[in-house]
């Protein structure tokens, strides 16, 4: 089954022409199904970026996804055309009466902010809150994920001293997880933050369970049964590129960058790096949806409930 967006969106002719199956609203509309209704806070600087990033995973799956672009209310974003956001997304304020089978929050370049200075953090509060009453499930993911797991555990993000960059392998510590379906003992994860969460503190906070983590970059993977919502700390979703277009930034910018680690054949910027987790992001959020739906009430209106 497809995902629905817009024609016009962005992600439509990119998600068609890799081959995923994408609908409109004039063809979903003919086939009787209910699809699930996934939404998409999108923090990130780079909206139509993270857009196609994570529609390709949620689209990847049998089932028909509806997907809804959500920002927060007053923010407004100084990277992507007004046009652009004004078509396709609706603020928080105008969407909070609906209900979701499934939300997304994504990271945020504003790891050095401590949370409460975050210029929209009381509504981010609010989201949150919304989530166990009008979402089914809720992902978390990089400093969306930070940003939950402080709000309902307590638990702080540290600042690093150099900023965790590249491509780290992450242990399996939850087999038999229904998440983790298909994973290989180990698999290869982009990292890039310059913060982190401590193992320690999130085994303190009960209820909580650490499904990947690294030895090198920490716990990666966080689920919450209580709050129906999974955490991940780095970026399954990225593109084989993505880190690249980080490190090119940065050296055109003179900042202080390192080489980002497990990342270039050989350590050679100059070769385009592989993509080595792409499959799987797709076991991930594959499995994701199809908790979603294995669980998810038929009827909207009970969602939360």
């Amino acid at each position: 089954m497809p995902i629905k967006i817009p024609a016009d969106l962005p992600a439509y002719d990119v998600l068609k022409h890799e081959g995923v199956m994408v609908v409109d609203e004039d063809q979903a509309a003919r086939q009787d199904i209910r699809p699930l209704r996934i939404a998409l806070l999108n923090l990130m600087p780079k909206k139509i970026q993270t857009e196609n990033q994570f529609a390709r995973l949620i689209g990847a799956t049998p089932l028909q996804i509806e997907l809804s672009l959500i920002r927060m209310s007053e923010h407004q974003t100084k990277n992507t055309a007004a046009a652009h956001m004004e078509s396709f997304y609706r603020p928080f304020q105008e969407v909070k009466d609906q209900k979701f089978d499934g939300l997304i929050i994504t990271g945020a370049p504003i790891e050095h902010l401590a949370f409460e200075e975050v210029t929209y953090w009381d509504e981010l509060l609010e989201v949150m809150d919304w989530t166990q009453t009008n979402v089914h499930s809720t992902f978390g993911v990089c400093w969306g994920g930070m940003a939950m797991i402080n709000h309902f555990h307590g638990v702080q993000k540290h600042m690093l001293d150099g900023k965790a960059f590249g491509c780290f392998r992450h242990r399996n510590l939850a087999p038999a997880s229904q998440y983790l379906r298909g994973f290989s003992d180990d698999c290869v994860i982009p990292v890039s933050r310059w913060t982190e969460m401590r193992q320690a503190e999130i085994d303190a906070a009960p209820g909580l369970r650490t499904l990947l983590g690294s030895d090198e970059v920490g716990p990666c993977l966080v689920e919450d049964p209580a709050h129906r919502a999974l955490y991940i700390f780095n970026h399954f979703e990225y593109d084989r590129d993505t880190l690249k277009q980080e490190y090119d930034r940065d050296v055109a910018e003179g900042s202080a960058i390192t080489l980002p680690a497990n990342y270039y054949p050989e350590d050679d910027p100059t070769q385009m790096p592989l993509n080595r987790w792409r499959s799987h992001a797709h076991l991930l959020y594959g499995n994701w949806i199809n908790e979603i739906y294995q669980s998810a009430p038929f009827e909207m209106a009970r969602i939360g409930t």
